[in-house]
Parts: C-alpha cells; sequence; structure tokens
C-alpha cells in the first residue's frame, strides 16, 4: 500500500516539474509527501535540514564563491579578464567566440558556478560578437556551453557538495578539475573555430603583443585572485572555505580602493577601446563604492537562498531514497553490467540521462552517494570519479529539456530557449568527448594531485 502511495507522489511531483514548479518545491514536496506515508514525523525533515548546515563547514564556501562572482564583475575585473582572452584570440577566425569561452574560464576559476559564468560573459561579450558579425543565436549558445566549466575549473560550488557528501578532500577536488576543465574549454573553442571559419563569422583584429601584454597588465588583479584561490588550496595553506572568504575580503578591498583610484588617475571609461588607454589606467578597475555593497551582497543571497535549502531538501530525499531500497536497486542494476567499462560506461548514461532533467545539485545529492561506492568498487579512483560525475553534470547545462544554462543565456541575451538548441550540438559533442577521455584516462584527474 505504501509503494502506491509513493508511486502517486512522484507521479505528482513529475508533473509539477513538468509544469515548471521550482525544483525546490517539488523535492520538497516529494520528501514531505513520502515522510508522511512512512510514518516519519516532520520534526525529522527540520532536524536533517538543520544537521546539512550546522554539520557542513565546507558548505560555507559556497555563498562566499557566489558572492566572489558578484564582486569581481561589479568590480570589472570580469570585463579586463575578457578583454585580455579577446586580445590573445582575436586574429583568428572566431576570436571572440572563443575568447568569450576562455574568459568563461578563467571567470569559472574565481567565482565556481555555471549560471554567474554564463550570465557574466553572455551579459558582457553577446553584444560584442553580435555587432563583431555573429550569429545572435550561435553567440548566446557559446556563452551557455562556456558556463559548463563554471562547475569543474576550481574554485567549484559543486565539487564542494561532492566532497561534504562523500566525505572527500576538496582541495584534492578542485585540483583534480584543472586539467580536464581546461580540456573542456580548448574542445569548445576548437568547435567555435569550425563552426565560425564554416560560416564566415566575426572580424579579426590584428596579432599585437603590445595589445596584449596591455590588457594581460588590466587583467592581473583577476590572475591575482585566481593564483591566490590554487596556491593556498594546493600547498594547504587554507582551506577551500577559507579560501573563499580570503577571496571575498580581497575582492571587497580591491573594488573599494580601485574607484578612488580609478578617479585620481582621470580614466574616461571601461568602454573604450584598450588601444586608448593608458598602461596607468589599465592597472586600475573601476570599483564600486562601500554603498554598493548591500545590493552586490543581497545579489549573491538570493542565489544561495535559492541553492541552500535544495541542498537541504535532496539530502532528506537521498535518505529516504535509502529506506525505499532505492541504493540498493540502482547499484544491482549497474553492477550487474558485468565488467570495468560496462559499469562505469553505464553509470555515465544515468548521469548524463539525470542532468538532461535536473540540475546538477539534486543530480549529485542523489545520485553521487550510490554510483560512487560502485565505482570505487570497480576500481575507479574516487576523485576521479568525482570529476567523471562532474563533468557529465555539467553537459547537462546545455542539454535539453533542462538545459540551466540556456535559460539563463537566453534571459540575459534575449535570444528565445529553443533557438539556442541548434547551436549547441556541436559543443555537446566536443564535451562528450572530453568526458569519454576523462573517464578513460584516470591521469587527467589525478595527475596534478600533491600526494602523486
Amino acid at each position: 500500500m505504501d509503494g502506491n502511495w509513493i508511486t502517486l507522489i512522484s507521479i505528482g511531483a513529475t508533473l509539477l516539474f513538468l509544469l515548471g514548479v521550482p525544483v525546490f518545491l517539488v523535492i520538497g514536496y516529494w520528501v514531505i509527501g513520502a515522510s508522511l506515508v512512512l510514518g516519519m514525523t516532520l520534526d525529522n525533515i527540520g532536524a536533517a535540514l538543520g544537521d546539512v548546515f550546522t554539520d557542513g563547514f565546507a558548505l560555507l564556501a559556497m555563498p562566499l564563491f557566489i558572492l566572489t562572482g558578484d564582486l569581481i564583475n561589479r568590480s570589472g575585473i570580469a570585463r579586463r579578464l575578457s578583454d585580455f582572452a579577446y586580445a590573445c584570440l582575436g586574429w583568428i577566425r572566431g576570436g571572440l567566440g572563443m575568447a568569450s569561452l576562455g574568459a568563461c574560464g578563467l571567470f569559472a576559476a574565481i567565482s565556481g558556478s555555471n549560471s554567474a559564468t554564463t550570465a557574466t560573459i553572455g551579459s558582457m561579450l553577446h553584444p560584442e560578437m553580435v555587432k563583431g558579425g555573429y550569429d545572435p543565436r550561435f553567440s548566446a549558445a557559446t556563452a551557455a556551453a562556456g558556463g559548463t566549466v563554471g562547475i569543474i575549473i576550481p574554485p567549484s560550488i559543486i565539487f564542494i557538495v561532492y566532497g561534504f557528501l562523500l566525505n572527500l578532500p576538496i582541495s584534492d577536488l578542485f585540483v583534480a578539475g584543472i586539467l580536464p576543465g581546461a580540456l573542456m574549454v580548448i574542445a569548445m573553442q576548437f568547435v567555435c573555430w569550425v563552426v565560425c571559419k564554416r560560416n564566415g563569422w566575426g572580424y579579426l583584429i590584428p596579432l599585437q603583443f603590445a595589445r596584449i601584454a596591455k590588457t594581460g597588465l588590466g587583467a592581473w588583479l583577476g590572475f591575482f585572485a585566481i593564483g591566490l584561490v590554487l596556491w593556498g588550496i594546493y600547498t594547504g595553506k587554507f582551506s577551500p572555505t577559507e579560501a573563499a572568504g580570503v577571496t571575498v575580503g580581497f575582492c571587497v578591498i580591491v573594488g573599494l580602493l580601485s574607484l578612488p583610484l580609478h578617479r585620481l588617475i582621470g580614466t574616461k571609461g571601461e568602454e573604450r577601446p584598450v588601444t586608448d588607454r593608458g598602461y596607468a589606467e589599465m592597472l586600475v578597475v573601476q570599483g564600486f563604492r562601500v554603498t554598493e555593497l548591500p545590493s552586490i551582497t543581497m545579489r549573491s543571497a538570493q542565489i544561495t537562498g535559492i541553492l541552500a535549502p535544495l541542498i537541504a531538501v535532496s539530502v532528506v530525499m537521498q535518505q529516504i531514497l535509502s529506506l525505499l531500497g532505492a541504493q540498493e536497486v540502482i547499484g544491482d542494476f549497474v553492477t550487474g553490467m558485468g565488467g570495468y567499462y560496462a559499469v562505469l560506461f553505464t553509470a555515465m548514461v544515468i548521469i548524463f540521462i539525470s542532468g538532461m532533467v535536473l540540475e546538477s545539485l539534486p543530480v549529485t545529492i542523489i545520485l553521487a552517494p550510490i554510483l560512487a561506492p560502485i565505482a570505487h568498487s570497480i576500481g575507479v579512483e574516487p576523485v576521479q570519479f568525482a570529476v567523471i560525475f562532474l563533468v557529465g553534470a555539467s553537459i547537462g547545462f546545455i542539454t535539453p529539456p533542462y538545459g540551466l544554462n540556456l535559460y539563463v543565456a537566453s534571459s540575459v541575451t534575449g535570444v528565445p530557449y529553443f533557438r539556442l538548441i541548434r547551436y549547441t550540438v556541436a559543443y555537446i559533442a566536443a564535451l562528450l568527448t572530453v568526458w569519454l577521455v576523462v573517464a578513460l584516462v584516470p591521469d587527467l584527474s589525478t595527475a596534478l594531485l600533491p600526494s602523486r
């Protein structure tokens, strides 16, 4: 009888999801309904929700890295990173699109968020790409695809959640994501070059080493922030949560000090061509006022307010699924596939299909505790499987019918969601190829680990 009620509740949750009800409410509805059917008190849900955040020190890094992304965007550091990427690649056909993807990689190395990466780079470079002769649909799709590396290149919010759930060193997960994330960017840049060359999109700028040097100088604060995070985590000077706090403090200080210096030097605006700016002007970003900090913090808090409850209810959902025996059912199905490669590829198919219909957070919280032990039992290193899992989940950001990054790109560029899908196919193919390579070549994930 309980099984029939659970089935009805699950059907209802599916219908709510298809009707566009927020994922948090859908999972919350399922959790409350299943708890009542199983005779669990709602007090248990409240206790579980509290335990997630009182016992999860590592999760404190999540709102801090979200805030970091907003701070570097508002201070002008993100714009400088984009200018540098364009100076390096603008002389190649499709160079601005490739620069957009490169800028996504650089922004991801500070913010750790896929949606923030897509929104920031898309809003900055989509208009420039359209003016530069690119198809608006391709431009928006490029920003969406570039955002996928936001959860792979460290620091990564989802790596933090994965490490918390599986009790893995988050610093090791961060380091493991460096090479796969870089490979994802390079693969997408190759696709961008091929598509743009075939269609003749994009205006070329001359390769000028002086321009590269000037924009590189202008982006020095971004490079310093990236280096600070990676150095601190890699050397063990501070934990990922402490790294997030240090980066936020750095960005706040830079933003507040830069504004008066920006005015003192007498800069005439960030929209002027790089070639018209002096070297002294490039050293200082536009910054922000102290009175702007509440609005910046509030925006970050709004995003955290969406993610944090979702993590909490998903943890409770995972506990209920465990009581229902779902872990054993999925585990028996996957292990029943046979040998090493059959089990690994079956797990990858489950991850990919789940990523098509759910956001990476619930996919990670629900499936990672089930699939990770199975992968470990066949000889896959836990850190490598974490990368395999999250690279697969990241592809879901641009894969219909969910495709979170497609919605974000559509909202910031004004290009309708369904008009983007055609231009993501080549990017999806490139990312699937990278995913296969990551699965078959363990050293891509483990070569840089301090213990190696």
